[in-house]
């Protein structure tokens, strides 16, 4: 009888680990470098990480980068520094609930609050009467849409478009997939407690993977550098919270589609085709007809989801094509 309680206890532990993921990875040293360039400020109590990169002499311009989701800021590492070479100023903020930023829990993440995120961080670095170009990709489109909303209806403390470039975000609920853990995480009250604990690293490589083309895979450091930036300070415990924006685009649909076809601030798509959560054809057909003032550039076959990081030479080609347009 000992012994079985013994082999019980065994078993039991190592599978306790998993569930409490113990112990939490730690930063690489590509990670650490990220992180040690970065600052915080505060938005209501909470610590926001964010970049901000002084680059190019003679020019003014500022360009903003929104990320996608589970990731962080660290997605747009592969184009930082052409980009600062081109900007006077180049910044990207870790969202609320990601990345190197707070992951308070209990709490209602939403879009609309991200986006106020992303004004106080423009308040807080003195751009409130700056025009400003914006880079967003995934969650981050949508962000960047409710911005543009507010901008168009002049709120106060709005964000001042210079333009603004999408990439690879679900715009529209109708051609978006979301994978099959999302689906169950953001409506399974009862679940989503005990699947953001089990999914550990082999289940979120392969979900990861599965978004990238079969011949841009990230490698193991860089799934890793990902995994450690969603687990940094217990960041898979707050996914289903976040992945209520799924949701959130559902219910305002008409209010951030709408921001998107009626602006008049110069617009550009960057999508990579193999995208399996925006397919094509369906997405980018949709986004010519209801948005014809936008320009497109579509990437090469095998890009898929995360075009910044599968082609990253394309993508900046697309992006100052685009940005010396006008």
């Amino acid at each position: 009888m000992k012994e079985w309680w013994v082999h019980v206890g065994l078993i039991c532990i190592p599978l306790m680990a998993v569930y409490l993921h113990i112990p939490p990875p730690h930063l690489s040293p590509a990670l650490q470098k990220w992180h040690s360039a970065g600052e915080v400020f505060h938005f209501r109590g909470r610590e926001i990480f964010y970049r901000d990169s002084s680059g190019a002499l003679g020019s003014s311009d500022v360009i903003i980068l929104l990320h996608g989701f589970p990731t962080s800021s660290f997605d747009w590492n592969k184009i930082w520094e052409p980009l600062t070479q081109r900007f006077h100023r180049v910044i990207a903020l870790d969202f609320l609930g990601f990345g190197f930023s707070d992951k308070p829990r209990p709490h209602k993440y939403s879009i609309f609050e991200q986006a106020s995120v992303v004004e106080a961080l423009a308040a807080h670095l003195g751009l409130s009467h700056q025009r400003v170009n914006v880079m967003s990709h995934d969650y981050g489109d949508t962000v960047a849409l409710e911005l543009l909303y507010r901008s168009d209806q002049n709120r106060t403390g709005h964000l001042t478009f210079n333009s603004l470039c999408l990439s690879n975000g679900g715009l529209f609920p109708e051609t978006h997939y979301p994978r099959l853990l999302q689906r169950l995480l953001k409506d399974s009250s009862f679940l989503a407690p005990v699947l953001t604990r089990l999914t550990n690293y082999m289940l979120f490589q392969k979900g990861i993977g599965d978004v990238f083309g079969p011949y841009t895979q990230p490698t193991d450091a860089e799934f890793w550098d990902m995994w450690t930036g969603l687990r940094h300070n217990d960041g898979n415990l707050v996914l289903d919270s976040i992945l209520q924006y799924i949701n959130q685009r559902l219910k305002h649909r008409e209010r951030w589609v709408g921001a998107l076809t009626s602006t008049f601030v110069p617009l550009h798509m960057i999508y990579g085709p193999l995208d399996p959560v925006n397919p094509h054809p369906q997405f980018i057909r949709l986004y010519q007809k209801l948005v014809q003032r936008s320009t497109i550039t579509i990437l090469d076959e095998h890009i898929s989801h995360y075009p910044q990081l599968e082609d990253p030479t394309g993508f900046l080609n697309a992006y100052f094509n685009f940005i010396h347009s006008f």
